[in-house]
This record gives structure tokens, C-alpha cells and sequence, in this order.
């Protein structure tokens, strides 16, 4: 920056003068300026943001107006899959409990004759006596089967472990194992519970025995359908998982309705069967938690 020559005189009486900035110089610091009171630059472009006004940009990362990302993202191409089903963490928490204290109330209404066990055997009858076709209600309640149910589960479980060992993942045999594991759980449970409660069934070709709560076939078919539900979970497009849910769900509502309208079963023997299905798959749920390099995925 050139200055304006100081004027001659003698040392004694000069006074200091301060540099007076030319016009016409490439870079001015005056009040006044196009942004009044901030430097700017004499080619109209934007100054430099100071150090001390720049916002960081995601992550933490430092950066400018707009942000600029800190940390790169690396996506890794050995890994297409996406991590294992998960719920969120409040129903990873409250799912249990509610599972657990809904059995809790069944097994004691029924165990103590309570007004909730005499409600079950009215729906019971009102449902076995609907107009709702027989043979229908046969092939719904034949879904629950272990030879219909367990086969599917076993496709399943192989086709997970396969797709999962050729996307490379470390622990790929852990959610087939897991779902194995809860199949062969259900008839070490339900059997027990069976012959601790000691049931009478309803009218129909059963009548007369014993040890009808809670439902094997409701149990054998809710923990198949939704074992491989959640194992074909990931390997499914974002838009189809919710709908194979909810086919799931609705398949076991058929199974149940077939088997309470063709006298093998009380209603509430079949919820109780729900729930502890639902304990199991919840169980399966956390043990295979596995995101897509091995390790545990977040979020619960």
C-alpha cells in the first residue's frame, strides 16, 4: 500500500501523520464501504469469513458458509447387506415386559378359574359355532403344523446364512443360530406349561382331554413365520420389510382363528402362545444383533 508523502519540516515541529490510503488501491480497510464497518475487497468478491465466525461443519468438522463435512464417509463395497433387524431402543425395553405380564395374567386366570378364563370359553364357543367354513379353518389351523412351519424355517434360516457368509460378515452364523435355538425352545416351554395347567379343551374333537394351554401349534407358528420374517428381513427392499411384517402378523391371527373355530383350542390359549413366541424372538432379536462387519449394531 502506498502512503502520501509526509510533508518537509523540521524535527521539532513535525507532527505524526497517519498513512492515507490512496483510491484506487487493490485492497481497502475504510468505514463506510460496502459493508459498512468490514473490510472488503476492491473487486466486489465476498471477503474471507474470519477464523473466529466460521461454522463447523458435520461431525464437528471444521468448515465455512455452508458447512463442509469433516470426516469422509467410507462405504464399504464388501458389505451390501443392511444390518440385522433392530428395534428401537424403548421397545427393545418395554416389548419384554409387556410379553411377560400379559402371560403372567393368562396363565393366572386360567390356572385360578378367574372371570377372564369364563369370558374365553364364551368366545370360545361363539367362535367354534360361527358360520366361518370348516374346511378353511382345517387348512388355517394345519399352518401351525411342525411339519409345515419348521421346513419354511429351515429355508429361511439357510438362505440367511448363505447370503450373510457371501456378504463376508464375521459372524455370519449367529442370527440362523439364534433362530434355531428359539424353534427348538418352544415345545421345552410349551410342553411344561402344558401339563402344569392341565387345561380342559373345548367342545369339539378333543373334548374330554387335558393340556390345551397354551396352543403348540399357535407357538410353533408364530415363532417359525416370525423367526424367517426377521431373518429374510434385511435381505428384502426397504418398501417390502413392512409388508412381510405385517403379512407375518396376519398369518398367525388366521392360524389361531382356525384353530379355536375347529375346537382345538380356547382363544387365550393361543395369545399366551403369542407371548412366548414373543419372549423368543425377542431373545433371538438381541443375540444377533450384528451389524454388516460383524459387530453389534447400535441402538438398543
Amino acid at each position: 500500500m502506498r502512503e502520501t508523502p509526509r510533508s518537509q519540516g523540521t524535527a521539532g515541529d513535525a507532527e505524526p501523520v497517519l498513512p492515507q490510503p490512496r483510491p484506487g488501491c487493490a485492497l481497502a480497510h475504510t468505514t463506510g464501504a460496502s459493508g459498512s464497518g468490514s473490510p472488503h475487497r476492491s473487486d466486489g468478491r465476498p471477503p474471507q469469513t474470519p477464523r473466529g465466525a466460521r461454522y463447523t461443519g458435520r461431525h464437528g468438522g471444521p468448515g465455512t458458509t455452508p458447512p463442509v463435512p469433516g470426516l469422509p464417509t467410507v462405504h464399504s463395497p464388501s458389505a451390501p447387506r443392511a444390518p440385522f433387524f433392530t428395534p428401537r431402543a424403548p421397545l427393545a425395553l418395554l416389548t419384554p415386559l409387556a410379553l411377560i405380564a400379559l402371560l403372567a395374567l393368562c396363565t393366572w386366570q386360567i390356572a385360578a378359574h378367574g372371570p377372564l378364563r369364563t369370558y374365553d370359553e364364551r368366545l370360545g364357543r361363539a367362535m367354534s359355532g360361527s358360520a366361518f367354513p370348516s374346511p378353511v379353518a382345517e387348512f388355517l389351523a394345519d399352518l401351525g403344523n411342525t411339519a409345515v412351519a419348521v421346513p419354511l424355517l429351515a429355508v429361511a434360516i439357510a438362505w440367511a446364512a448363505w447370503c450373510a457368509r457371501r456378504a463376508g460378515e464375521a459372524r455370519w452364523w449367529l442370527p440362523p443360530l439364534a433362530a434355531a435355538v428359539a424353534m427348538a425352545a418352544v415345545p421345552a416351554l410349551v410342553v411344561p406349561l402344558k401339563a402344569l395347567i392341565d387345561r380342559p379343551g373345548p367342545p369339539g374333537p378333543l373334548a374330554g382331554e387335558t393340556g390345551f394351554f397354551p396352543s403348540g401349534h399357535a407357538a410353533t407358528a408364530a415363532l417359525a413365520y416370525g423367526a424367517a420374517a426377521l431373518l429374510l428381513h434385511p435381505l428384502l427392499r426397504p418398501r417390502l420389510r413392512r409388508p412381510l411384517l405385517a403379512a407375518v402378523a396376519v398369518l398367525n391371527l388366521a392360524v389361531a382363528a382356525g384353530l379355536v373355530r375347529r375346537g382345538y383350542h380356547w382363544p387365550l390359549d393361543t395369545v399366551a402362545s403369542w407371548c412366548l413366541s414373543g419372549l423368543l424372538l425377542w431373545a433371538m432379536l438381541r443375540l444377533s444383533r450384528t451389524g454388516p462387519d460383524g459387530g453389534s449394531s447400535p441402538g438398543g
